[in-house]
């Protein structure tokens, strides 16, 4: 039975052309001769990702392999099918190898100037696995990383230290990393050479940190301005007075309620927000304490009558 070429890649049959070449890429960067000399069996892994990522990368030839499933196709379709039009050098560098060598009197992936070449009726990966090893211009920089890291909104106010653990092709690393206070959600932190290892005694990739910022129960983040929200009573709203409301610093300051004040005012801590990002220009935030209007469900007989005069009275 010939090998399904969407579980080769480790993809949906329905996966879009983008997701079908990350998968390749990831695949091609684990198997390459250059990360496994000598090795018979990323070898044989290396050819059968790289046939699949040529027939599931054309549009034509996927059809036909959909239509006629996998068994069928092989039958059908020759290795020189297959990878006529698949300039597997052109790939290679744009994830971060040399060209391969190129023979005379083989076919072409789309008559690309420096195109890798097959010989017509041979195997199309001799010249990269077999004893004339083909030669690498220039070391290749490492895959990036990316990681989301979720921290809390304190974390994201005062900055905090944070130990990772990051899998990198089956091993654990653990990284510390400085979170900047005054970092927001969506912004990104670059890591230089904590990504996977160069190809060929290249630099290492980069490891980015995606920050999101968890849910606060009390405390809402808004820019640089955080937001709070406080009840207070029907006559304090008419009256006046003051309340006390915690900071996010855990701090707790008193305020004044003017009197008059009506359901949905916002009043303003000025600097009790959260610090510009070192760096950005930007000066510390507020905070602002949005007011809402308690009625009671339940009032006395004297409290009833109370109000029934007010109401005479047209409050």
């Amino acid at each position: 039975m010939a090998d399904d070429y969407y579980k080769t890649l480790g993809v949906e049959k329905g996966a879009d052309p983008e997701a079908i070449k990350k998968a390749y890429r990831k695949l091609a960067l684990k198997y390459h001769p250059d990360r496994n000399p000598g090795n018979r069996e990323a070898e044989e892994r290396f050819k059968k990702i790289s046939e699949a990522y040529a027939v599931l990368s054309d549009t034509e030839k996927r059809k036909q392999y959909d239509n006629f499933g996998s068994d069928q196709f092989s039958r059908r379709y020759t290795q020189e099918d297959i990878f006529r039009n698949f300039d597997l050098n052109e790939i290679l560098r744009d994830f971060g190898f040399g060209g391969a060598g190129v023979h005379q009197g083989g076919f072409r992936g789309a008559g690309r100037r420096g195109g890798y070449t097959f010989r017509t009726g041979s195997d199309p990966f001799r010249d990269l696995f077999g004893q004339e090893q083909p030669h690498y211009e220039q070391p290749g920089k490492g895959e990036d990383l990316h990681y989301n890291l979720s921290i809390t909104l304190e974390e994201s106010i005062s900055g905090a230290e944070k130990k990772l653990s990051i899998q990198q092709e089956g091993e654990i690393h653990e990284i510390n990393v400085r979170i900047p206070a005054g970092i927001s959600t969506g912004k990104k932190l670059r890591l230089a050479g904590k990504g996977y290892p160069g190809i060929r005694g290249g630099s290492a990739g980069d490891l980015y940190l995606n920050i999101l910022i968890l849910p606060h129960p009390i405390f809402a983040r808004d820019g640089s301005d955080i937001y709070i929200e406080k009840s207070i009573s029907f006559t304090k709203a008419v009256l006046g007075g003051s309340i006390e409301v915690p900071t996010i610093d855990g701090t707790v300051k008193r305020i004044k309620i003017p009197a008059g004040t009506q359901n949905g005012t916002k009043i303003r801590m000025k600097g009790y927000g959260v610090p510009g990002l070192k760096g950005s220009g930007s000066s510390k935030g507020d905070q602002f304490v949005k007011i809402s209007i308690d009625v009671p469900r339940k009032i006395n007989d004297r409290q009833l009558q109370l109000i029934r005069k007010l109401a005479e009275e047209g409050v």
